[in-house]
């Protein structure tokens, strides 16, 4: 895992992380041992072949964490949903029993959780903007 570092596109320079958290359908315990490792790889995969960069990963019985850098051309909403899908396709292929827990479509819930991080805090934000005023 990375740590958080200025990152660029062509036409950006960023430093954006997103703490994602989700949970399987129903809140199903189902993170165990293989699973998990499997999940683990297939946000791994997935992170590799989107262009983020993976800072952290942990699961729990039933939900997992994920902090990823991405470019701002890339919306949360949009991440979340291609780590939860092909984390999710990737497991039900590997895992099919899975489907008597969490159904035969989907293996995460919908809802997810996600918060904003980078070096910069807050008040350091609004402490510089007020003292550009009339600059």
């Amino acid at each position: 895992m990375d740590t958080l570092q200025a990152a660029k596109t062509r036409w950006s320079h960023y430093q954006i992380a997103y703490h994602f958290v989700w949970i399987p359908k129903y809140r199903r315990k189902i993170l165990t041992d293989d699973v998990r490792a499997e999940t683990k790889r297939a946000i791994e995969e997935c992170c590799g072949l989107h262009g983020f960069t993976l800072l952290a990963l942990e699961t729990d019985i039933d939900h997992v964490h994920c902090f990823v850098s991405a470019p701002p051309k890339d919306s949360p909403a949009k991440i979340v949903g291609l780590l939860k899908g092909h984390s999710s396709r990737r497991i039900r292929e590997k895992f099919p029993a899975l489907a008597k827990k969490t159904g035969k479509e989907q293996l995460w819930t919908s809802a997810y959780y996600v918060g904003t991080a980078g070096q910069v805090s807050a008040e350091t934000i609004r402490r510089y903007i007020a003292e550009c005023q009339g600059k």
